[in-house]
């Protein structure tokens, strides 16, 4: 619906601070589609401004007279929350592409009480109906005898797991998560366009959006009353902890595919909110029908799993033989009701969109009432009655896969008949003919439209504006303590991208967040429970998974190796056009600790025999892709070996990481052919990515727990400190550059102990020196002593020798004490 009456927008130069009623009121949407901003119950009979009445009027009147710069900087001010907290959802992820950021508009979608009232019923029904759908389909099949499901649509979907016929749910209930996608139509009611249960997304993401969204309108979040989210998500731990076989005492995980995951954000977010352990499957093993954690210390129990892995991967050896994602045996514990597993696998069915057309009749026969929320008109092309009607009329639906993502199954993306033209409508007439029980046709309906505010752009001259974009409501529901299950108030909105008009994540489409408004008191609930205090001297120690330990380890290697060769190339750098003339072994030296560490490639000469030829291949290989030891290389090695252990980083640890790899390849100067090689220009973005890392070093030595994690961290970045500076000192012996004055001052500083050498030694450039700090001197944590002082104390407490025993780690080390 069109407002052709609405104002134009206001122009900036004339108007500084309108109203944002005025800018709202300037938003129309397309022909066809329902306005958010003036849906049908919201109009007055024409009497009062659509806007001066209901949710977005009461919105427009707390945020007040606001002009579009400051809408600009707010928006501004979102997208940096995003990117600063390392929101991201990864198109096609792998190790080495970008991250993109989250996209987030800066309004929220509103959704008024009574509307909500009737979303919330109509999804606790289909939550009923689709608990007892499974009931039947894994046990006595009732449904599939009397015809009232076809047993080619159950049984011959890929995603229905006969291993689990039989088995009860542990705890009784198979579906803890399910997420609803409802589109708002033109006639103003809700709709139902797909559910999800295997491992839907959007828990942790919509979390995020409430924390970014609320605190750009703080006054207007309080003003209209928006329900809460955290009782919901206490309700569903509360719910896994009393349904897992341990009970109150059980320890819950969080099952991800893995850090190249494109939701994998959300998956850390989310374990870290709830307080799950985050795992992989490798993490995982099955010993006597239960679930065990591989950790340091020895195998954990793990009591109830919610997973983020679809069901088919679940476990290697009774369903996707090739799968590296599950856990060989799980479903044998599962059987043997040893683990949760949240939801219980065999769900994906219902999430076939072929389904939708069975349900109301389901719903009659199995609990004798008619479904409040009401699906779109749906028909499955494997009935040859419904597929022939549907036909005739392909241009008015979308044609969708029954069997979306299934191996082995024709998958493709939805297609809406009315952007078809008649050879394209032939093709999938002879298509469907053919595979008809591949093919499900849904009606069209047109999304309804809400407003979102584009950013000016400063180049062109051009100024913010209200847009209408396509919206699409993703909402959860989730099992409580009682035994049935809630809906989480608020939801996830998608909008669609406006090239074309499809609201997916994947297809560059953004989000919005979803103020679920009540009329009565707002759940002031938090995650934070009183349970009875912890024992006289008793801990919790965090385990520390294999995987995550030998990520860590390897964090902390690449941490140190960055460092080190940053400050190998920069020395390097200045010491051959420094004020001073490099004397022969000093060149010799740093030439061969610079070809010894990977920043030269093969044949390149030493810089006595050609200079400039030197510096350029040292320049040029700084941020090389393919260089096992150049500084990029390093720095995204660094990144690949946090992003797997995210949830252990803190927010400004993980950011760091990510800006050290990003800056330093966008400010490392090219080399070009003829010109003098940038060396100034090398030198600035080797010192600004040097003063990054050492805010990543500062974090990992002061803002991490002293866990087995943080020690086998340490652990790394010694055994790669004693190498590099063993390495550096030997060489240094050997071509006489530490014996030299302008060689004493690079060894020391590259041993990043300048200071201290000056405030000791004075003007003294004996060997006796260096030796004392860098070999001897167990107090610097650059010297050799220091560093296996420190490397045998990390070992000690890993081995757990509490009685000052060494053992075979510590003893293959020598004892600096004995040194002299």
């Amino acid at each position: 619906m069109t407002r052709a009456d609405a104002p134009a927008a206001p122009d900036p130069a004339t108007a500084s601070a309108p109203g944002l009623g005025d800018w709202l009121a300037a938003c129309a949407v397309h022909p066809g589609h329902l306005d958010e901003l003036r849906p049908p119950d919201a109009m007055d009979n024409g009497a009062n401004s659509p806007l001066s009445t209901g949710l977005w009027g009461q919105f427009s009147d707390q945020v007040g007279a606001v002009s579009a710069h400051q809408l600009d900087q707010r928006l501004a001010s979102l997208r940096r929350q995003i990117r600063d907290n390392g929101v991201t959802y990864n198109v096609y992820a792998d190790e080495d592409g970008p991250q993109r950021p989250w996209s987030l508009d800066l309004f929220p979608l509103l959704v008024d009480a009574s509307s909500w009232a009737r979303i919330e019923a109509g999804v606790l029904q289909r939550m009923r109906l689709m608990e007892r759908v499974l009931a039947d389909v894994y046990g006595p099949q009732q449904l599939l005898a009397r015809g009232l499901l076809p047993p080619a649509l159950v049984q011959g979907h890929p995603g229905y797991l006969r291993e689990l016929h039989g088995v009860e749910p542990v705890g009784g209930q198979r579906l803890q998560v399910a997420a609803f996608d409802l589109a708002h139509g033109p006639d103003g009611h809700w709709w139902l366009l797909g559910q999800r249960c295997q491992a839907p997304s959007g828990l942790g993401y919509l979390l995020e959006n409430r924390l970014a969204v609320s605190a750009q309108f703080p006054q207007a979040f309080q003003a209209l009353r928006v329900q809460r989210l955290a009782g919901t998500y206490r309700a569903l731990m509360q719910s896994l902890r009393q349904r897992s076989p341990a009970g109150e005492q059980a320890h819950l995980a969080l099952l991800t595919p893995g850090p190249y995951n494109e939701t994998y954000f959300e998956h850390a977010y989310l374990a870290r909110y709830l307080g799950l352990t985050l795992v992989e499957g490798s993490d995982l093993i099955v010993r006597d029908e239960r679930l065990f954690l591989r950790t340091l210390r020895g195998l954990v129990p793990i009591d109830g799993l919610l997973k983020r892995v679809d069901d088919l991967y679940l476990d290697p050896l009774e369903l996707k033989s090739d799968s590296t994602l599950g856990v060989p045996g799980l479903l044998q514990a599962l059987r043997a009701g040893r683990v949760l597993v949240a939801n219980m696998p065999g769900s994906a069915l219902l999430e076939s969109p072929a389904l939708q057309g069975f349900l109301p009749g389901l719903a009659q026969h199995l609990m004798g009432e008619t479904l409040s929320l009401p699906a779109l008109p749906t028909w499955w092309c494997g009935e040859r009655a419904a597929m022939l009607e549907v036909l005739a009329r392909l241009r008015e639906g979308v044609i969708k896969p029954t069997y979306p993502g299934a191996p082995g199954q024709a998958s493709f993306e939805a297609v809406p008949g009315h952007a078809l033209g008649p050879r394209e409508i032939d093709e999938w007439t002879g298509r469907i003919v053919r595979h008809g029980a591949d093919h499900t046709v849904q009606a069209y309906l047109p999304l309804s439209q809400m407003p979102t505010w584009q950013a000016g752009d400063r180049a062109n001259r051009a100024a913010g504006r209200v847009q209408a974009r396509s919206v699409l409501l993703r909402v959860f529901a989730v099992s409580d303590p009682q035994g049935g299950w809630r809906v989480l108030p608020g939801g996830l909105a998608r909008l669609a991208n406006p090239a074309d008009g499809v609201a997916s994540m994947q297809r560059g489409g953004s989000s919005a967040d979803v103020w679920a408004v009540t009329g009565e008191e707002v759940d002031a609930s938090t995650l934070l429970t009183r349970s009875a205090p912890l024992a006289a001297g008793a801990q919790r120690i965090r385990p520390v998974t294999s995987r995550a330990a030998e990520n860590l380890f390897w964090l902390g290697r690449y941490t140190e190796r960055t460092e080190n060769t940053l400050r190998l190339a920069r020395l390097t750098l200045q010491c051959l056009n420094g004020e001073e003339v490099a004397e022969e072994p000093l060149t010799r030296w740093l030439g061969a600790l610079a070809a010894h560490h990977g920043l030269l490639p093969p044949g390149v000469p030493a810089p006595a025999q050609g200079r400039r030829v030197f510096e350029r291949a040292l320049i040029a290989g700084l941020d090389a892709q393919d260089g096992g030891g150049s500084v990029g290389f390093n720095l995204r090695a660094l990144r690949r070996a946090a992003s797997a252990v995210r949830e252990r980083l803190s927010q400004e640890h993980w950011r760091m990481i990510q800006r050290a790899e990003q800056t330093f390849s966008t400010e490392c100067p090219p080399v070009r052919p003829g010109a003098d090689p940038p060396v100034a220009d090398a030198v600035r973005a080797l010192s600004h990515c040097s003063d990054l890392m050492a805010a990543i070093t500062g974090a990992q030595a002061d803002r991490m727990t002293r866990d087995d994690g943080w020690r086998l961290l340490s652990t790394g970045r010694m055994i790669e400190r004693l190498g590099f500076l063993s390495a550096a000192l030997a060489e240094g012996l050997d071509t006489g550059a530490a014996d030299h004055g302008s060689g004493f001052e690079a060894v020391v500083s590259l041993a990043d102990s300048t200071i201290t050498c000056h405030a000791r030694y004075q003007q003294s450039r004996e060997r006796q020196a260096w030796v004392e700090l860098l070999v001897l001197d167990p107090d610097n944590p650059r010297s050799l002593a220091g560093v296996l002082q420190a490397l045998r104390g990390r070992l000690s407490r890993l081995e757990a020798r509490s009685t000052g025993e060494a053992g075979p780690l510590v003893a293959e080390l020598p004892a600096p004490s004995g040194w002299s």
